[in-house]
């Protein structure tokens, strides 16, 4: 399956080509349930609950997913990108992956990652969008590019683990660098899980992070 090619410039080019008015409604309406959505997310990781599903119907979440598969294909299209796109149902939350072709096109598909995953965070709103205009609902859609999340997984539990060191040991808080809401969240799942020390995010966006002191 084709897909996705060079990016900052061919993206503001299917941007323009957007009903612009229609699209700017319905983002600002997105970016509010968008924000709530991260901010529940971070609540259930510091208080150490799961993320849910909200109950809905896994054939729902699916459908999530499928539609924007679809979107994200569209855009691997157009920038001539290769690359298969995996649909699936995640501990209730769809995802969308897309994963290196037979073509050995992975360091082409890093280019959708960008810097610290600020590219790949712009294309799951994107993708979010794409879900909130079909189904009238925000999704808690995760998109990934090339295994970028699972890998920045296992950094962040080895930053965790560090800094929960570091706490045990000189019995002080540690304040850890801004974060994404994906990225904090998986630091507070490591850290609820270590005794003696806990967690919770301070800031507000782009500058909120974490910090991680000894438990009361």
């Amino acid at each position: 399956m084709s897909f996705v090619t060079d990016t900052t410039s061919d993206l503001d080019a299917v941007s323009r080509d957007e009903d612009q008015d229609d699209l700017d409604q319905d983002a600002t309406l997105a970016a509010e349930d968008a924000d709530d959505t991260d901010d529940a997310e971070d609540e259930d990781a510091e208080e150490g609950a799961p993320a849910a599903g909200g109950g809905r119907a896994t054939a729902d979440l699916f459908r999530e997913s499928e539609i924007a598969a679809d979107y994200v294909e569209g855009l691997l299209d157009i920038l001539d990108y290769d690359g298969d796109i995996d649909e699936l149902v995640v501990s209730g939350r769809p995802v969308v992956e897309v994963v290196e072709g037979g073509d050995g096109s992975g360091k082409r598909l890093q280019a959708l990652v960008g810097q610290r995953g600020a590219t790949l965070e712009a294309l799951q709103e994107l993708s979010r969008l794409a879900v909130f205009r079909q189904t009238g609902s925000p999704s808690r859609l995760l998109l990934d590019v090339g295994g970028y999340r699972s890998l920045r997984r296992k950094e962040l539990g080895a930053i965790a683990k560090n800094a929960a060191e570091k706490v045990k040991e000189y019995g002080e808080a540690v304040r850890l660098e801004p974060m994404s809401a994906f990225e904090r969240k998986c630091v507070h799942d490591v850290i609820n899980a270590l005794p003696g020390v806990e967690s919770e995010s301070e800031g507000v966006e782009p500058a909120r992070r974490i910090v991680v002191r000894p438990s009361a």
